[in-house]
């Protein structure tokens, strides 16, 4: 069972990882805009994965006894100056996550809600990853810069990533 400030928080982050999903959806789309196919891929991908972290947590919470609340957000951007801008945008974001994943990791263990704390570790791991592949990928646009093939290239090897579900939980 979450104890109320377990909850609020968990709730809370539940619909931060909703707007994520949000978020990567505008950015296919404006990707896809742009003309490049496999970034508006890349980003699909990302959106569905953001939901099964939102599915995640809302089974958790679920299975805990509570009811998920969920709450009005923000619009997210649609407009964005380059590719290049878009993962940075995309890495600051993740960085974000991590912050709030730490934050209610470090909350768990305050509360001495081991459960929880169990729970969160495959975020810890997921967000690792996350950041890591964000970097690759502005390092390698960064390389690119205003080189049309290879930003091509780059699109197309973008445009190879699939979503693999994670294997399903308790949780």
């Amino acid at each position: 069972m979450l104890n109320k400030k377990m909850y609020t928080t968990m709730n809370k982050h539940m619909n931060i990882e909703l707007y994520s999903a949000y978020l990567y959806l505008s950015m296919s789309s404006h990707a896809n805009a742009m003309g490049l196919k496999g970034a508006a891929n890349w980003f699909m991908v990302q959106y569905q994965e953001e939901m099964v972290h939102f599915m995640k947590f809302y089974n958790y919470v679920n299975s805990q006894g509570a009811a998920v609340t969920l709450s009005v957000m923000s619009a997210p951007p649609s407009q964005y100056k380059s590719l290049l801008d878009m993962f940075e945008q995309t890495l600051k974001h993740e960085q974000f996550i991590t912050n709030c994943i730490n934050d209610l990791t470090d909350l768990a263990l305050k509360e001495k809600d081991h459960a929880s704390h169990i729970f969160l570790q495959w975020f810890i791991t997921e967000q690792i990853e996350e950041e890591e592949n964000d970097r690759d990928l502005i390092g390698k646009l960064k390389l690119v810069g205003d080189n049309g093939h290879g930003l091509l290239m780059l699109d197309a090897e973008m445009a190879a990533r699939v979503f693999v579900p994670p294997p399903t939980t308790a949780a």
